[in-house]
């Protein structure tokens, strides 16, 4: 088992549900924006903490779910088309102009980072499904997996959530007055990606 691997399988899946901007990378570029990188930064690795907490209750929820899904059918059919469905509206919805709870400034940068991270349901979901598919077609990884092993995944979930925010504070100049295009064209990249992994795992089931 090559430590690096998982450290990398931690960055990258990290990395990729990270993209999409939500409220911590929102409150990345308003603090980038009004104030500098240096407190941008402290919510990024605040965030980074939350994403471990957040990793750690979704591998160990991961197993039963797993198991459970491999047990029935019906419900990988179902995950794909989700998946699918999921892909074609990000695809397809038109961004609007709101205001953002990420404008509200906050005394503790750590505070805002952690608990901004921390209250993300969505990031559990996408962890339970990104762990249960590692597991199944990467490489073995559960709560039975070494400490050493689960120490480098994590370590590189932290890296890859702190990485990702470091490059959006980084942009945020640059994309301070495009903001909404971005996330438009975000939107566009993670339908397809969605899309693609939804029609793979149709392919997956009904092949097997």
């Amino acid at each position: 088992m090559n430590p690096i691997l998982y450290f990398g399988i931690g960055a990258l899946a990290t990395f990729i549900g990270a993209i999409p901007l939500g409220t911590v990378n929102l409150s990345v570029i308003n603090t980038t924006l009004q104030q500098d990188a240096r407190n941008a930064m402290k919510i990024a690795l605040a965030a980074g903490v939350a994403e471990i907490l957040l990793t750690f209750f979704a591998l160990h929820c991961s197993a039963a779910f797993t198991k459970f899904i491999d047990m029935h059918q019906w419900i990988q059919i179902s995950i794909a088309l989700i998946l699918m469905m999921a892909g074609a509206l990000l695809f397809f919805k038109k961004q609007k102009t709101t205001e953002t709870t990420a404008k509200r400034r906050l005394s503790s940068k750590f505070g805002t980072g952690f608990f901004l991270g921390l209250l993300n349901p969505p990031v559990v979901i996408y962890w339970i499904l990104a762990i249960g598919y590692i597991d199944m077609n990467a490489t073995s990884l559960n709560m039975h997996s070494p400490l050493a092993i689960l120490f480098v995944f994590f370590a590189g979930v932290y890296v890859g959530k702190v990485f990702t925010l470091y490059l959006y504070s980084k942009l945020s100049n640059v994309i301070k007055h495009r903001v909404q295009n971005i996330a438009q064209r975000i939107n566009k990249i993670m339908g397809v990606l969605l899309l693609g992994i939804g029609v793979l795992q149709l392919g997956k089931v009904f092949i097997s």
